[in-house]
């Protein structure tokens, strides 16, 4: 059993001791026999302590009686796509600052931190909760496609930005860093991917996804998963089907074309509508918005030159430093000369924009 786990014979009999895996039959000659009840433990416990957890930790959650082998699993997969997250946005930011050294550009201390992971991953989420708040008029939208719905389930939730007070909100969101932050009194949070929810089919009356689908590792995976656990789902997304849509918002049509690359690998919208049978609404942001989207300062553009504002939009970590220092450069100089403001002379009047967020409502 030793050699089949990959831990000493030492390590088995201190669990035996402490009681964390107990094997339940003893052989004539008074070995160990581990039954595949016991395997079975035995492989989540080494799981969770693979994942760093401790061993006071584990006994608590391996001797949960509420939680059974699926829901186990579906855990340690939560767990493991977060780390596999990490680990991904770690490499892509020690390629940033490869690409950056071999063109001879200045790397700040903060951005080496960044490489060694202190603040990498975490990073945009450690600045949602000032930028990114609850837009009541998006809100309205949103709560409107739940309909009567009580028992709603909010996939990636994040802080918990357009959860509603008036229903029983239950919460998935992978990232610990999200988790954290989300306020006291917010809805209980379930620490798994979309794309592996842990919950029963039809378990409740409407799931929804806010903003979050371009993270996912398999959108449409996600949604389908979101339409097995609830009857109805709202997603909250945006639409690249429109031909030109790279123009319809002039941050990404003047300074930033690389937005494009970003959203490449994000299945389409009719996609997504047809991978759970949705119709799709236009959802308008308002020019004084008060959720701190990529799009929401459309008419307030001094708003992209401030750091702490673009720390809470993953486009410009996934665009990486060198389009960000361009396209903020660029967006200041114009806004010095008068540039921009003529070149969107257009926008001064608008209250309200279609800049391409859509409510996909199932």
């Amino acid at each position: 059993m030793a050699e089949l786990a990959g831990v000493s014979v030492r390590t088995l009999h201190h669990y035996d001791e402490i009681r964390l895996v107990r094997p339940s039959a003893r052989t004539a000659a008074g070995y160990r026999a581990y039954s595949a009840g016991d395997v079975e433990r035995l492989r989540e416990v080494l799981a969770y302590r693979r994942l760093g957890f401790g061993l006071r930790e584990v006994a608590e959650l391996v001797g949960d009686p509420s939680t059974d082998t699926v829901a186990h699993l579906r855990r340690l997969r939560g767990l493991l796509l977060e780390r596999r997250d990490r680990t991904d946005a770690m490499v892509a930011a020690i390629d940033r600052e490869l690409e950056a050294r071999a063109k001879g550009l200045k790397v700040t201390p903060e951005e080496q931190l960044e490489m060694l992971g202190a603040r990498l991953y975490d990073a945009i989420g450690g600045a949602y909760t000032a930028t990114r708040r609850t837009e009541p008029r998006i809100a309205a939208q949103i709560w409107d496609a739940l309909g009567d719905a009580q028992m709603v389930l909010n996939v990636g939730a994040g802080t918990g930005s357009y959860e509603p007070a008036d229903r029983d909100v239950t919460a998935v969101e992978p990232s610990a860093v999200m988790r954290g932050q989300r306020p006291p009194g917010s809805a209980p949070c379930v620490a798994a991917a979309a794309e592996s929810l842990p919950f029963e089919d039809h378990s409740f009356d409407v799931a929804m996804a806010v903003s979050t689908v371009h993270h996912w590792s398999d959108p449409i995976a996600g949604l389908r998963e979101m339409r097995r656990v609830a009857r109805r789902v709202v997603v909250l997304t945006f639409d690249t089907d429109e031909p030109g849509w790279q123009d319809r918002f002039w941050l990404t049509r003047d300074y930033l074309p690389e937005f494009a690359a970003v959203l490449a690998k994000i299945p389409s919208l009719g996609g997504m509508a047809d991978a759970i049978g949705a119709r799709a609404e236009p959802v308008p942001i308002p020019w004084d918005c008060t959720d701190g989207l990529f799009e929401a300062y459309w008419r307030r553009p001094a708003a992209y030159l401030e750091d702490h504002v673009r720390r809470a939009m993953s486009v410009w970590t996934r665009v990486g430093p060198e389009a960000e220092q361009r396209a903020v450069q660029s967006l200041g100089d114009d806004l010095d000369s008068g540039r921009w403001a003529e070149r969107n002379r257009d926008l001064a009047d608008l209250d309200a924009a279609d800049l391409g967020l859509r409510l996909l409502i199932a």
